[in-house]
């Protein structure tokens, strides 16, 4: 008798078809990565830049920025189960770094940034923005500043086993301390205004389109960079025991592993991708103020995954540029209702599509292959949405 061939278990993937037949291994693996970056590629430098005019190609840039803050928390929360409601605070850290040294580049040597002389408060530098001025450290400090934070946080949080809506509360609360100190200290960061009419960038006029564009081009590779490093951390023996301690933290530390450790090495790298994103933002837009870095913009953040599905590579891209599009599209046409119809947006990608955008192409897969696939989407929306709905809940 004949062994049975072995069939695919995953969900994202066509039920019945065996693992070694030629269709499942005809476009899959690095062939099938490779072409989808491609297709990334493609679609960034050439398609985009072809169709939008230089002020929608601003706002992508913005989106993109935002998509960068979503695939660390798609490590963190889609893969660890740390819902993260503080990012903020380290896409602020970033931002912060970089704005602070284009400010004194723009003011010159030995002069005062423009803000620190309209308040008039200061008659030389701080010393702790000193540093800044120098941009082999404060490139680096829009990446390692955040990351420190967050091992300094996670160190003490998951030490002590502080999980779930807990530490969602707590990452939330460390957001609105972040805005409460960036506007009581006004002379030294702009107060609530923030830091502002940014002009430069290392030598190149931001207000020159051509600029611009350079600046979008440095974005998007960014972001492609990252996916890139996602997809590697995901499929590591780092990324299967992230989802371990995510599904079983007792099991794993009862198999001797340490899951402070692990949810720690995540909770920082998703730390590094929103410092890297809030650095690259404040060229994009030209300005960093707490209003984009307090509780609204991180909860924003992670609506942004769920639209787009938190457990997949692509997804919080998806739906964090889908959620920002839908923001600018909306409040154009209805200014004074766009928000209600964006949590309408958010509740049905929730109670009808619980693997967010990203499920859409595995579900049309399986319902085209097999006449049990309303059956499989039936079983999806009880599995994964009561643990989205949960911890969003909660937050």
């Amino acid at each position: 008798m004949s062994a049975a061939p072995l069939v695919r278990t995953d969900p994202a993937g066509v039920a019945g078809t065996p693992s070694g037949g030629r269709r499942g291994r005809r476009f899959d693996g690095p062939a099938r990565t490779a072409a989808g970056f491609a297709l990334g590629a493609a679609l960034l430098f050439a398609v985009a830049p072809l169709t939008l005019s230089d002020f929608r190609l601003s706002l992508l840039a913005k989106y993109l920025c935002v998509a960068m803050v979503a695939v660390g928390i798609g490590i963190a929360w889609g893969r660890g189960g740390m819902l993260t409601l503080g990012q903020g605070v380290f896409f602020g850290l970033g931002g912060y770094a970089m704005a602070m040294h284009l400010k004194l580049a723009d003011a010159g040597p030995g002069e005062l940034p423009d803000f620190m002389q309209l308040y008039g408060q200061l008659d030389e530098l701080p010393l702790w923005w000193r540093p800044f001025a120098s941009p082999w450290i404060a490139l680096p400090a829009t990446v390692l500043l955040p990351m420190a934070v967050a091992f300094g946080l996670g160190s003490l949080v998951f030490r002590r086993r502080v999980r779930g809506a807990y530490f969602a509360i707590l990452s939330q609360a460390l957001a609105a301390a972040m805005v409460i100190l960036l506007v009581g200290q006004q002379g030294t960061t702009g107060g609530t205004n923030g830091l502002t009419d940014i002009q430069g960038f290392f030598g190149y006029d931001l207000d020159d389109p051509v600029n611009q564009r350079m600046v979008y081009f440095i974005i998007a590779a960014s972001l492609l960079a990252l996916l890139a490093l996602a997809r590697q951390l995901i499929r590591s023996r780092y990324g299967e025991l992230l989802v371990a301690v995510r599904d079983g933290e007792e099991r794993v530390r009862f198999l001797g592993y340490d899951p402070a450790g692990v949810k720690l090495v995540g909770y920082v790298i998703a730390a590094g991708m929103a410092g890297l994103a809030g650095a690259l933002f404040v060229p994009a837009v030209g300005i960093i103020s707490p209003a984009l870095i307090g509780i609204v913009p991180s909860i924003e953040f992670v609506i942004g995954v769920a639209v787009g599905g938190r457990a997949t590579l692509l997804g919080p891209v998806l739906g964090a540029v889908a959620v920002a599009w839908a923001r600018t599209a909306l409040s154009e046409r209805f200014p004074g209702t766009w928000t209600y119809l964006q949590g309408l947006l958010f509740v049905l990608v929730v109670a009808f599509l619980p693997g967010g955008l990203a499920s859409l192409w595995a579900l049309a897969r399986k319902r085209r292959s097999d006449p049990a696939g309303a059956r499989w989407w039936r079983r999806t929306r009880t599995a994964e949405p009561a643990e989205t709905r949960t911890e969003v809940s909660a937050a």
